[in-house]
């Protein structure tokens, strides 16, 4: 039989998610237990928070397995499902963070499509909007191949998001791996932090001390 394709032909799926404790992958963490799948959160912590997935730790549907993607992994079982959402994705953590946000892009990258081929998993790539550079055309759409500075400081996340989505279509034409790749903006919402860095957080805390918006 095809590993992986068990649990979703039953209708509950066991899902891999990569940067589980971050701010976006907890939320995917709620939603798919919260429709009764089965979920294995992995993280190491550099920029998630154990605090964001605390109140799933007692579900029994629910694994936590504390891993630095940009080594290899090989979780036991079936997994139908692998969302790849771990990276810094604050200018504030990134800059900070330059090696291991090139590391995750590119090894973290290669090692969850490596667990998506070994487990004929479908595989979504979280990638962003900064695959665009400093954008010459407003708005963005998909067919805008970008502006980007491979050498400029925010070429680290930059350039490890286009190397992920080439990475992840050279693994779908190449080993037919059910794929897909979305382009996240400016996400926000609960579980994000004061000092983000990014536009919705920070026009929030300036608004909260009563300083002029950016």
């Amino acid at each position: 039989g095809r590993p992986g394709r068990a649990g979703a032909r039953r209708g509950r799926m066991k899902v891999l998610i990569t940067g589980g404790a971050g701010f976006i992958g907890s939320h995917l963490c709620d939603r798919f237990l919260a429709d009764g799948h089965a979920v294995l959160c992995v993280d190491n912590f550099i920029t998630g928070s154990p605090s964001n997935i605390a109140h799933l730790r007692s579900q029994p549907a629910f694994q936590l397995i504390e891993h630095n993607i940009t080594t290899p992994l090989e979780p036991e079982g079936p997994v139908d499902l692998i969302l790849h959402f771990a990276s810094p994705a604050s200018p504030i953590d990134y800059l900070k963070l330059p090696i291991q946000t090139l590391k995750v892009g590119s090894l973290g990258t290669l090692n969850a499509l490596g667990i998506a081929k070994a487990k004929r998993a479908r595989f979504l790539l979280a990638s962003t909007s900064e695959v665009y550079g400093d954008p010459q055309v407003h708005p963005q759409v998909e067919s805008y191949w970008g502006h980007v500075n491979p050498v400029g400081p925010r070429g680290v996340y930059d350039e490890a998001k286009r190397f992920a989505e080439a990475l992840t279509m050279a693994y779908h034409r190449y080993h037919g791996i059910d794929t897909r790749i979305v382009r996240i903006f400016n996400t926000y919402g609960p579980f994000m932090r004061a000092d983000d860095g990014r536009a919705i957080p920070a026009f929030i805390t300036q608004a909260l001390r009563g300083e002029p918006l950016t």
